[in-house]
């Protein structure tokens, strides 16, 4: 999602060259040295411990956007408080090794870093485990904790009713479509589908007039992983009459008409031959192809897909387009029949959260509130390409500007929905991708909601589910 180089405005500290990925950055009085992972873990009960902050992040492969947002806030901490070191610890990991390195990290005294970067729909079952702690005396004197939305100072509540993490940035969802390839095809610009029938007869005009061109992709393998969740098949699933989980209830929906009716869309999406070739939807690269290739060479016209993938398009990215802002146009997910709300959409985001079982919250609270500054949020958010939880940083230049694509998704945030922030979620996600590419392969839908009613059954406990009325 960073894979692209910062902004000027941004204004990012750049580390000196030549440093592994396995090593740490430390930030003492404002310069930097570099030492070995393995060394810095080594040594977290050294004597050095209470004079060095340790914060740990995921890093997205080559992608520097992350990496220069904290060292430039480390810089800017070891120049208040000279005294103190700051160690980044950059994970380089898939999403789900990710979480794993995490845990693993926060469930020893030895290991557990000061602040740690969450993924909201992680929070509760760290949470559960024991691994974070709540933060809610600190944002109580935190001033700027009022900017934040109210929908995503909710995304960092955990079933308990305490907050335990500080919200960065945000995301939204839509179509993307290629508005030189609709205009080929006859079709109109701007395009606004009020139903799943418009979206269907959309696809189904691009491939009987463009031969060749790929009329929608809607992430549906288990390689695809949270993407086939979120921007897959929930999409479809909270534009129906039914939901996954039962608020008022506090279960797990099974039996559902939506369930049925998303997989139903799924199965002629790849049985009418409307989205990627079969090989290409079961690649786990898939996202990179159609972001970095495709929509800029025209053979694709359509992708339900998350605000960030713009970030792919911009000067010394991957996919440097330079023709993006003409080209590429979005349109609101409709719901199945046009039914109130009319749209769509689905927010992730990342979080910083203390471990509990590191030993210095008060310093680490001293830094998070470095990282969460309004002008280093600004510039953090625009270089990374997402969507602000903030009123502060929307309302700088810098954020308006950054992007054309995002005052878009930027207004979708407060019809926004947010995946269940729960702690059997991650292996309920698992089950809806064996259930999405089962039907992307051919199978049954029915079949396949009903291997998903018995999986989530196991997992959650009968007790914790309910039919749909």
């Amino acid at each position: 999602m960073d894979a692209h180089r910062p902004p000027p405005d941004a204004r990012p500290w750049h580390p000196a060259q030549g440093h592994s990925r396995r090593d740490v950055i430390r930030m003492i009085g404002g310069a930097a040295f570099a030492v070995p992972i393995a060394s810095a873990l080594a040594g977290c009960g050294g004597q050095d411990t209470a004079s060095t902050l340790r914060v740990s992040y995921q890093q997205f492969g080559s992608g520097q956007v992350m990496r220069n947002y904290i060292t430039e806030v480390a810089r800017q901490f070891s120049q208040q408080r000279p005294e103190l070191a700051v160690d980044l610890v950059p994970l380089v990991a898939a999403e789900n090794d990710y979480f794993t390195k995490n845990d693993l990290m926060m469930s020893s005294p030895r290991t557990a870093t000061d602040l740690v970067y969450e993924d909201t729909f992680i929070l509760n079952s760290d949470v559960a485990a024991g691994y974070l702690r709540p933060i809610d005396d600190y944002l109580a004197d935190w001033p700027q904790w009022r900017y934040f939305q109210p929908v995503t100072r909710d995304a960092v509540k955990a079933e308990d009713g305490k907050r335990y993490g500080v919200p960065t940035s945000t995301d939204t969802r839509a179509i993307w479509y290629h508005s030189e390839l609709f205009r080929r095809a006859g079709l109109p610009v701007p395009w606004q589908p009020r139903t799943w029938a418009d979206v269907l007869t959309a696809a189904r005009t691009i491939k009987r007039r463009l031969p060749g061109v790929i009329p929608l992709n809607l992430y549906a393998s288990k390689a695809s992983g949270e993407k086939t969740s979120m921007q897959g098949f929930e999409m479809l699933l909270y534009g129906t009459d039914s939901t996954l989980y039962d608020q008022d209830a506090r279960k797990w929906v099974l039996g559902s008409k939506g369930f049925l009716d998303s997989l139903g869309f799924v199965r002629t999406l790849f049985a009418e031959k409307l989205g990627p070739p079969l090989n290409s939807a079961l690649d786990p690269n898939l996202s990179e192809q159609i972001n970095n290739a495709w929509f800029p060479q025209g053979k694709i016209a359509m992708a339900v897909d998350g605000s960030w993938i713009s970030s792919a398009w911009r000067e010394g990215a991957s996919g440097e387009w330079p023709q993006a802002a003409q080209v590429m146009r979005m349109a609101r997910m409709p719901t199945q029949r046009g039914q109130a709300p009319g749209m769509v959409t689905l927010s992730g985001g990342w979080l910083w959260a203390l471990p509990a079982k590191a030993s210095r919250p008060d310093l680490a609270w001293e830094l998070l509130k470095v990282l969460a500054s309004t002008e280093n949020m600004t510039d953090f958010t625009v270089a990374d390409g997402n969507v602000t939880v903030r009123t502060d940083v929307a309302a700088q230049p810098a954020y308006r500007n950054g992007s054309p694509f995002i005052p878009f998704f930027t207004d979708l945030v407060k019809n926004t929905t947010y995946r269940p922030a729960l702690a059997p979620y991650p292996q309920v996600s698992n089950a809806i991708q064996i259930a999405s590419e089962s039907v992307m392969l051919g199978g049954s839908p029915a079949a396949a909601a009903k291997a998903y009613d018995s999986t989530v059954t196991g997992i959650v406990g009968p007790d914790q589910t309910m039919r749909e009325a």
